[in-house]
Order: C-alpha cells, then structure tokens, then sequence
C-alpha cells in the first residue's frame, strides 16, 4: 500500500473495525454480518480474523440499512445495491467507450 497520508484518501481502505463501522451506519454488528452473507460486502480481514470496512463497503451498508428501515427485505435491498453498482459501472464504461 502506498504512504498513510494516501490511505486517507483511499475509499477502499479498510480503515474500520466492526463496531465502529456498525456505530457510523447506526447498525448492529450482526446487520454487517448480514450484509456479508447476502454477498454486497465482503469485509477485509485482519491477521486475526477482524473484519475491517471501508469507507466505500460503510456507504454501501448505509444504503443497505435505509432501504431495510424503509421496510425492504435485506436480501432484495442487497441486489438492488448490487444490480444499481452494476449499471452505474457498465454507464461509465459506455460514456468512456463513446469518448473515445
């Protein structure tokens, strides 16, 4: 990895421990656990075995915890996030493509 003052910067850093991150989204840990199984985060692991999130999966689980509070299933909230990341990313590529 690069210089720390670069992780600073680095959406993808998994500068999180589970509780902090479960404390910024307004979760319980076992709501992240969750967000695990049903595959839209997969946490980094620490050489001991902690999960660690970044700011990037953070968001994504506060996307995640909205809907579900708006009474959405966790599963279907997980694929909709999913299928949404997906076509933003294939928008992106289609704008570049068209740049080009």
């Amino acid at each position: 990895m690069g210089q720390p003052e670069d992780r600073l910067d680095d959406e993808d850093y998994p500068a999180y421990t589970m509780g902090r991150a479960a404390e910024i989204v307004g979760c319980s840990p076992e709501f992240l656990r969750r967000l695990g199984d049903a595959k839209l985060i997969d946490p980094f692991r620490s050489d001991g075995g902690h999960r660690r999130y970044s700011r990037y999966q953070i968001r994504l689980a506060a996307r995640a915890r909205e809907m579900c509070d708006q009474g959405t299933d966790i599963v279907a909230a997980c694929r909709i996030i999913i299928l949404e990341d997906q076509l933003e990313e294939a928008l992106r590529e289609n704008r570049a493509h068209h740049h080009d």
